[in-house]
């Protein structure tokens, strides 16, 4: 394995600020990451379920191997420098239940720093879905 694509919802702060936080991290794997369902993941990976790759973190390799879910979020920290031993003792059986578990509780802490009002400054009407006040649609799911 030579490169992985990162899949994330660019809509969903909480997806685009762990993008954030991936792409800066000194990588033993290259890591590209890619606006799910954007035209560049559609001509870099025609063969997947764009619209499923909007609704969870989806990893590709460039061996074709795919990842989504708690196994994403894993494959992930395997990428990195820093966090590889921890991926390592995530990736196993009694570990991945710990990274699902990982993964929701950040999508908790991201849901407890919003809140379900509009705020008085934006304009009133339909939002994009969801009621959050950071404007996600909060159909992404973090495993």
């Amino acid at each position: 394995m030579n490169r992985l694509w990162v899949l994330y919802d660019a809509g969903c702060p909480m997806c685009s600020r762990f993008r954030t936080w991936l792409v800066e991290q000194p990588h033993l794997i290259p890591v590209t990451a890619v606006a799910a369902g954007s035209p560049e993941a559609l001509r870099l990976l025609p063969h997947l379920d764009h619209d499923a790759t909007l609704r969870e973190i989806t990893v590709v390799a460039d061996t074709g191997a795919v990842w989504t879910g708690a196994s994403a979020w894993v494959t992930c920290l395997w990428a990195t420098v820093e966090h590889r031993d921890l991926a390592t003792r995530l990736s196993t059986p009694v570990g991945l239940p710990v990274a699902r578990a990982m993964a929701y509780a950040a999508a908790g802490l991201r849901a407890s720093l919003t809140t379900t009002s509009v705020p008085a400054a934006r304009p009133s009407g339909p939002t994009r879905g969801g009621g959050y006040a950071d404007d996600c649609d909060g159909h992404c799911a973090p495993v």
